[in-house]
Formats: structure tokens, sequence, C-alpha cells
């Protein structure tokens, strides 16, 4: 049987042909390499199944797990990797690099694939893009800009704008797929993992250029069901803060245009604000039911901005809040194309001076 060779991290992944991820789907789902496929060689009923047998009868544990392996194996070869050729040079992991994919990389070895191992596996992979992110965060050159503002003032639209334009950002909200309030996430989604946010996160951060400007959306520690690493909570804590207005009308317009599940789907909405009960009391969520059932949604729209999210708002400056007061003020216009590229555009050229 042919010597499966290992690497370690850090390496140049670009030059294997595909990352393979040989650990369960369950596994797969809550983190994994960005860019890997998940090809199991135990899916998560027989790993379980083997994991209870180990604890008892070893011996018993690898000869089903051999067995398994070999079987799982065999269905990926006639199905996923059948039209592969012979210049096919995957990374295989695992959870540690052991069995699960030494057991694939020798059989694909043995076809005549050149199959290598990442040493360690996804833990080692783990530590290495935990302990990377909050160098990278930790590094004193890199400074971040951040933009705040109470909730409507198109700052997410703005970030998105700024990076059309070239500029560097980290879209926090996009990473963890909310838009970091009660209401924030879309019917029908979920978000990432906490881990597999951080691993996204460490993508993002592991891609800037630290000696240019980068641009971010002032969050709560906490957006949605996941939370910041303590290193990006420290370093927005040390940024430059700009604060975006926008006047309540067009703020009221811009949440209707920007989460238009609101009028899609009234139900979701109201069961939503069911969660705002005990901090607004019954008779204000009876309102925005009453609003949301006569379908006045500026209205709606307008009364839970001045009644509940003004309310919260922890302007940047303050004494609990996390961030520096705001160096200066940007005042929009609207939210149209032509305006947020009208303030992407000075606000690129104010932090390149």
């Amino acid at each position: 049987m042919k010597h499966v060779e290992t690497i370690t991290l850090p390496y140049d992944l670009g030059e294997f042909t595909e990352i393979i991820d040989v650990r369960s789907p369950g596994e797969f789902a809550e983190d994994h390499l960005l860019g890997a496929v998940n090809l199991p060689v135990l899916n998560d009923e027989e790993r379980i199944e083997v994991g209870t047998i180990y604890k008892k009868n070893p011996f018993e544990a690898r000869r089903l797990g051999a067995q398994l392996i070999s079987s799982n194996a065999a269905s990926h070869l006639a199905g996923y990797l059948a039209d592969k050729d012979k210049t096919y040079t995957p990374l295989l992991y695992c959870w540690r690099g052991g069995m699960r994919s030494n057991s694939l990389a020798h059989i694909l070895r043995s076809i005549g694939w050149r199959a290598r191992v990442l040493e360690g596996g996804y833990k080692a992979f783990r530590k290495f893009s935990t302990e990377d992110l909050e160098s990278r965060l930790s590094d004193p050159a890199l400074t971040l800009t951040v933009l705040a503002g109470q909730t409507g003032v198109a700052k997410t639209r703005l970030l998105h704008t700024l990076r059309d334009q070239g500029a560097q950002v980290i879209d926090l909200e996009g990473l963890a797929n909310h838009k970091g309030s009660v209401l924030g996430l879309e019917p029908d989604t979920s978000q990432p993992s906490q881990k597999h946010f951080e691993t996204l996160l460490w993508q993002t951060v592991s891609q800037l250029d630290p000696t240019q400007p980068v641009f971010t959306e002032a969050e709560s520690n906490r957006i949605g069901a996941l939370h910041c690493p303590p290193a990006l909570w420290k370093k927005l804590g040390q940024s430059t803060v700009i604060e975006i207005k926008l006047p309540l009308p067009q703020r009221a317009q811009f949440l209707l245009d920007d989460y238009p599940y609101f009028t899609a789907d009234p139900e979701h909405l109201k069961s939503l604000l069911e969660k705002l009960t005990r901090l607004r009391g019954r008779e204000q969520i009876a309102q925005w039911h009453d609003q949301i059932d006569s379908a006045d949604w500026t209205g709606f729209v307008e009364s839970i901005l001045r009644d509940h999210y003004d309310l919260v708002y922890r302007r940047a400056g303050d004494e609990k809040s996390n961030y520096p007061a705001p160096s200066e003020s940007v005042e929009l216009d609207g939210f149209s194309p032509t305006s947020l590229g009208t303030a992407a555009r000075k606000l690129i050229q104010q932090t390149g001076d």
C-alpha cells in the first residue's frame, strides 16, 4: 500500500484539485474548510454506532468501521469520483487526520491519484484559523472605519456600495446571515454555526491588506444567535466611527425596501413581534398588530423605529457603548444608488487622505 503524504498548515491549498471532507454530514454542516466537498466515509448514524462499540470492543469497532468505510468509498468511486482523471490531486481531512481520511486516501492513491491528508485534520485547521484570525485582528496596522447610526439609515447598503467601489469591507451581517435585530432573520433561512461564522470571518480578514482602509458596520456583541470573537470586539472598540444619518420617514421607507418579508409574510412578522412583549408591553404589540392587519406599513415601520429601535439604540461614544464617539457624520439625502454612491466616494476619499 502506498504511503500517504501529509501536509501541515499554513500551506498553499490552491495546489490541490479539490479538498475532501470525509467526516459525517453533521460534522461538515457545523463547520468545514471553505470550498471543501463532503464525501463521508461514515454517515452520522454509522459514526455513532462505531463510536459506541469502540468503548466496549475496539477491535470489533475497527472491523465494522473498515467495512463501512470500504462500502462508502466504493459508492464515492462509482459516483462523485467516477469522472476524475489521472491528474486529480485531492487533499483529504477528517476530525484529527486519522483512520477516516487515511483510509480513503490509501484507496485513492492505489488508483494513482496523489491524495494527501491534512495532518491533525479539522481540529488542526480550527486551531490554525482561530489563532491566525486573532493575530490578524490584533495587528496594530489594521484599522477599522465603522459605519454607525440608528436602525434604517442604510449602513449595510452603504457598506456594499463601498465594496462595489473597490473598498475593503467586513460585512458582519452578511457573514452571520442576520440583520442584527429581533426582526433580522429572513423567513426560511438560518444562521451558520458559531464555528462556521468564525471560519467565514477568518477568510475575509485573511484577504485584507492591513495597510489600507477597512470599512465595517457597528454591531452589538451578538448578531442574532452568534457573537463577535473577543479580538474582533476589541478591534471594533478601537475603530474610527462615522455616524450615518437619515430622516425618520426615509428610514421607514428604507426598511420597507430592505425587509420585503415584512409585507410578504405578515403572520411571521407578528410572531416575531411577540418576542418584544416583555420589553414594550402588550398594548404596544397590539397596536403594531393592528397596523399590520390594516396594511399601514409606513405607520408600523415608523412606530417600531421610534418606539423600539431608537429607544434601545446605543449611540457610539455613550458610556455603555463599545465604540468611540464618532469623528464625523454623513447626512444621506436618500438611499438611492446615486446617493449611496456619492457618500461612498466621499468616505473612500476621506479615509485615503
